[in-house]
């Protein structure tokens, strides 16, 4: 049986969930799948985040770092302690400013991010698996809408 949506994405009265009640089950669900991806690594979202933006862009000061990843000073300052007594990120002082410490992936950091990746790849797959290629790239398209 069908329904008819309203402009908000509602079904009709009888209880079924709503567009944005089933949006944020999916979430859930992905953030389920993602913690349990990175369990074995004991990583958390945030330092997961943290590696990747330092395996895009680079050594960079703790400054820079904290606004790529929209976090306050003091929070980056934990992200990089937890990394860095794991041995998977380094601080050095800036060559530029004496004032300014830069941050680097090691070896060991490269290397668990590459690992981190290839399953986040199984995960997707478990994810999305189910959806032709033609859907995908619709919900591709239009979570790029709803992100931007």
């Amino acid at each position: 049986m069908t329904q008819d949506r309203d402009a908000a994405g509602r079904r009709g009265s009888d209880g079924d969930e709503t567009l944005s009640e089933a949006f944020w089950a999916v979430a859930r669900q992905l953030r389920h799948m993602s913690q349990e991806t990175l369990a074995p690594w004991d990583i958390t979202p945030s330092q997961l985040r943290a590696l990747r933006v330092l395996m895009r862009r680079g050594v960079m000061r703790l400054s820079e770092l904290s606004d790529h990843l929209h976090i306050a000073a003091r929070s980056t300052t934990e992200v990089v302690d937890a990394l860095e007594a794991r041995g998977l990120m380094r601080r050095r002082p800036d060559p530029d400013d004496r004032r300014a410490t830069l941050v680097g992936l090691t070896e060991h950091g490269t290397s668990v991010l590459d690992a981190i990746r290839a399953a986040r790849g199984t995960e997707t797959e478990r994810a999305f698996g189910r959806l032709s290629e033609t859907d995908r790239a619709h919900l591709a398209r239009i979570l790029g809408q709803l992100r931007d």
